[in-house]
This record gives C-alpha cells, sequence and structure tokens, in this order.
C-alpha cells in the first residue's frame, strides 16, 4: 500500500481549490504553484506551502512539468494531483511523475495514451461491443478517399481531430461540394492547436443530446460507474449547463449506458475518476464519444446525487486502497444542477469581458454550493479560462434543483464584468429546459442576445408615467374625486412600486 502525506496540486484557480479541501480533510499537507498572475490567489493562500512556478503564460508555469518536479524534489511531495486542463491528460508528464518516484492522482500513462486519441479510444472499445458513430475507424488525410467516405456515410458529417477536444479542429459539412475546404481547414486548426493533424469523419447526429458518465475504478480490477450527468447546453461546444440525474434516461437506458461506460473503462484498464462521453440521438440510439482520463469541471452534481467526494476516491485508488463500495451500493439521491459562471458577455458571442471584481457576493442557503477561487476586488487574469465559479443547486426534485438555483442566480452579485449568470437565469426559465426537451443546439434555436435584454423603458414605465400624471391633475382639481388607476404590480423597480402602494 503506498501512502501519501505531501500533496502538490498541478493547478489553479477554484479546482486547485477544491482539491486542497479534500485533501487538508485527509489530514494531509499541501503544495500549490502559482504563476506571477496568481500570486494573491485563494489557493495559494490556502495551503501549506505554496511556490511560484513561473511569468503569467501557462506555457512558462502552470504547463511546465519540469519546474513542478523540481518544487516536489525541493518540499518533498510524495503525489501530485493536476485537476483538470493543463497537464492532467497529459500521459507524458504522467511519466515523468512516475519516473521521479511520485505518485500521480490519476490513471496509468497507457490509459491516457490510449483514450487521449479518439480513434484509438474506438479500436479499444470495438472488443466489447461499444455502439459507435457511424465513420472512419482510421486517421485519413487523402482528400478524394475521405470525400469518397463521406458519401457512403452520408451527409451531414463531422470531421474531427484525432487529438482534439473543446471544437477545435472540427467542421461540419453539409454539402459534399464544401467537403474539401473544410477538411483542409480542419486539419489546418488541428495542427495549430494540437501539432496533430490527423482527422477522422463521423456521421454528424442531429439532435443529440450530451449524455456522460463517471466512472471510478480501483488498482484491482473494480470498476463502477456513479451514473450520468446531462451536458446539452453548450456554446462553441463547450458546456455551460449540466445537471444529474438526465432528465430523458429511462432507468433500463440508463443500466446500459452505465455498463457500456463501464466496459469502456475495462477496455484500458482504468483507474481513478474518469468520464465516458455519448451521445444521444433523437431516437434514444447512444454512441461512445470519447473518454476525458481526468476530473470533469462538474463533477459537483455526481458528488451531488452520489454523497461521495470525487476527490477523495481518487486519492485513495491512487494510495492502492480498493474501493469501498460496489456497484448495487450506489443510489441516485435527489437532483443537483450545475451553472458555470464564466467572465463572458452572452449578449457578444460570450465573448471574455476581463476585468475587476467590483462587487462579488456569493449565494447561500439550503442547497446551494459553489466552488471559486475569487472574492471580491480582484481581478481576473487574461491568461486563464475566464470561469468564475461553478454555482451547484441540490434538490430533492428537478423542479426543486431548478427553483433553488433561479434563486442562487438572483443572491449571486457580480459587478465590474458581463458574466453567465443571466445567460443561465434564460436557460433556467425556457420551456424547453423546464420540459427536459432540449439538445446541444439550444442556443442555436432558442437563444439571441436580445432575450437578456432589459425591456425598455419600455410601456410599463410609460404607463407609470401616465398613471403618475392623471393622479396629480386629479389632485390639482378642487373637489375632484380620485381619479381609479389600474398600476401593473410587475411594473417598474421596487422603488417605484412601494411608492406607488403596489405589491
Amino acid at each position: 500500500m503506498k501512502k501519501i502525506t505531501k500533496l502538490l496540486v498541478a493547478n489553479r484557480g477554484e479546482i486547485a481549490l477544491r482539491v486542497l479541501r479534500s485533501a487538508k480533510e485527509m489530514g494531509l499537507q499541501t503544495v500549490a504553484i502559482y504563476s506571477e498572475a496568481d500570486r494573491n490567489a485563494l489557493h495559494v493562500r490556502y495551503a501549506d506551502e505554496a511556490v511560484c512556478v513561473g511569468p503569467p503564460a501557462s506555457k512558462d508555469s502552470y504547463l511546465r512539468g519540469d519546474k513542478i518536479l523540481d518544487v516536489c524534489r525541493q518540499l518533498g511531495v510524495d503525489a501530485i494531483h493536476p485537476g483538470y486542463g493543463f497537464l492532467s491528460e497529459n500521459a507524458e508528464f504522467a511519466r515523468m511523475v512516475k519516473e521521479a518516484g511520485l505518485i500521480f492522482v490519476g490513471p496509468s500513462p497507457e490509459a491516457m495514451d490510449i483514450m487521449g486519441d479518439k480513434l484509438s479510444a474506438k479500436q479499444a472499445v470495438q472488443a466489447y461491443n461499444i455502439p459507435l458513430v457511424p465513420g472512419t475507424a482510421e486517421a485519413i488525410s487523402d482528400v478524394a478517399e475521405a470525400k469518397q467516405i463521406a458519401q457512403q456515410v452520408g451527409f451531414p458529417i463531422l470531421i474531427k481531430a484525432s487529438a482534439g477536444g473543446g471544437g477545435k479542429g472540427m467542421r461540419l459539412v453539409h454539402h459534399v461540394d464544401e467537403f474539401e475546404e473544410q477538411m483542409q481547414l480542419a486539419i489546418n486548426e488541428a495542427v495549430s492547436a494540437f501539432g496533430d493533424g490527423a482527422v477522422f469523419i463521423e456521421k454528424f447526429v442531429t439532435g443529440p443530446r450530451h449524455i456522460e458518465i463517471q466512472v471510478l475504478g480501483d488498482e484491482h480490477g473494480n470498476i463502477v460507474h456513479l451514473f450520468e450527468r446531462e451536458c446539452s447546453i453548450q456554446r462553441r461546444h463547450q458546456k455551460v449547463i449540466e445537471e444529474a440525474p438526465s432528465a430523458v434516461l429511462t432507468p433500463e437506458l440508463r443500466a446500459e449506458m452505465g455498463r457500456c461506460a463501464v466496459d469502456v473503462a475495462r477496455a484500458c484498464n482504468y483507474t481513478g475518476a474518469g468520464t465516458v462521453e455519448f451521445l444521444l440521438d433523437d431516437q434514444r440510439n447512444f454512441y461512445f464519444l470519447e473518454m476525458n482520463t481526468r476530473l470533469q469541471v462538474e463533477h459537483p452534481v455526481t458528488e451531488q446525487i452520489t454523497g461521495l467526494d470525487l476527490v477523495k476516491e481518487q486519492i485513495k485508488v491512487a494510495q492502492g486502497q480498493p474501493l469501498a463500495f460496489r456497484q448495487e451500493d450506489l443510489t441516485i439521491q435527489g437532483h443537483a444542477l450545475e451553472l458555470r459562471v464564466y467572465a463572458e458577455d452572452p449578449q457578444n458571442n460570450f465573448l471574455p469581458d476581463i476585468g475587476t471584481l467590483t462587487t462579488y457576493v456569493r449565494p447561500q442557503g439550503p442547497g446551494v454550493r459553489v466552488d471559486d477561487g475569487f472574492e471580491q476586488g480582484m481581478d481576473i487574469p487574461i491568461y486563464y479560462d475566464p470561469m468564475i465559479a461553478k454555482l451547484v443547486t441540490f434538490g430533492a426534485t428537478r423542479q426543486e434543483a431548478i427553483e433553488r438555483m433561479l434563486r442562487a442566480i438572483d443572491e449571486y452579485q457580480i459587478t465590474g464584468i458581463e458574466t453567465t449568470l443571466g445567460f443561465g437565469r434564460y436557460v433556467l426559465r425556457h420551456p424547453a429546459f423546464v420540459s427536459g426537451n432540449f439538445d446541444t443546439n439550444f442556443i442555436k434555436d432558442h437563444f439571441t442576445p436580445e432575450s437578456l435584454k432589459p425591456a425598455a423603458p419600455d410601456e410599463a414605465s410609460a404607463t407609470l408615467a401616465a398613471v403618475l400624471t392623471a393622479m396629480l391633475l386629479t389632485e390639482k382639481k378642487p373637489g375632484a374625486a380620485p381619479a381609479p388607476a389600474e398600476v401593473p404590480a410587475t411594473t417598474g423597480s421596487a422603488w417605484k412600486r412601494n411608492r406607488l402602494g403596489v405589491r
């Protein structure tokens, strides 16, 4: 049995702070790293020790595996938790950690190699009869051959970077006459983003839902799934709102997808926490998409419905401990939602809106969880992902979780920058979301920037003005009875309503 006494978190922001808190509860000594831009960050202040590893740019700090290992040697660190992003899915870094005699809190480098490439992942799971989207089983670079295959699969098709993620190196092609141009663009973007121009072709699934299954495996061959998360509310192929469980999975479909997810993990001898992603079409057919060999941003919703701390489970597995539960021990308890609160302007194509958190007050109360790494007065750095926080709510039912999220959004006070809070409110009130009848095209089908614009000084204000004028004129006429006035109860500010006696 391996023993961890001192853990370094090779990350920043909310995920670094979240990992550090679980480590502290386990009695571990903790070490944070930071760039010059994060010198005053909360995770730096929280850890027992903290070391600057370079300038603000990620490539000069958080991606410097050699510097991180030097810190481990200097401070007597036993293990490294990579969080998500940065080096979390870098198999070469995991090998470096292992060769240095340290524990990597995550899967083996070999599992990361297999699942880090979408094509090798597909090849690995074929022996387990996992449903796959029709398309090529290998990378393809010959445009003429690729066009022929695309015609056989049938348009629309997706051209996807094999080493890709986050929508980079991906092109949707509707017609054969645009295929060559889009394929070249996909290759160029894949080379630029990942240093690997390998692409493959998949049938484009219309009206898809993005369903992912959380898995957990130990070094003794035990693998379980922790049910699903629905991640279909996305912008630019990146998630904004997630929930657990999904509103559309039947118990039978949940069990079948869970079994497939466990088999995917088994195909690469997976250990630790990982996520198997599927597409679910409008006929409730599901297809394996990819496996993320790390902790996901949205893991809190799974923690809420299972009562498990996934970071603690990762650390236990990394120490060689067997899972303390079996599949039949796990049940879904209630419903959870997560809104990623980004420093972005939804009215301007969700562009980052960097600045200072002039006001920053978190929501509180029953069933509300905020994972963040900021406080009032801090700046949002331009060098990293613009996520400020993950706002999570939990309820006995989906309706209660939604109502609680709406209440929490209203309580969350952020000024100085634009955020996705208003967008979250819009989604959670939309009939398509409330009914569960939505897919990854939600933004395209239902959202416009005008949806978030406040009603103009509008009819409501005009009505108020007319009412006030009528009242004043009536009061000036001697002996005149007060004119009856119908004042819309939802009109204007609370201050105005109070002045008029409206409730």
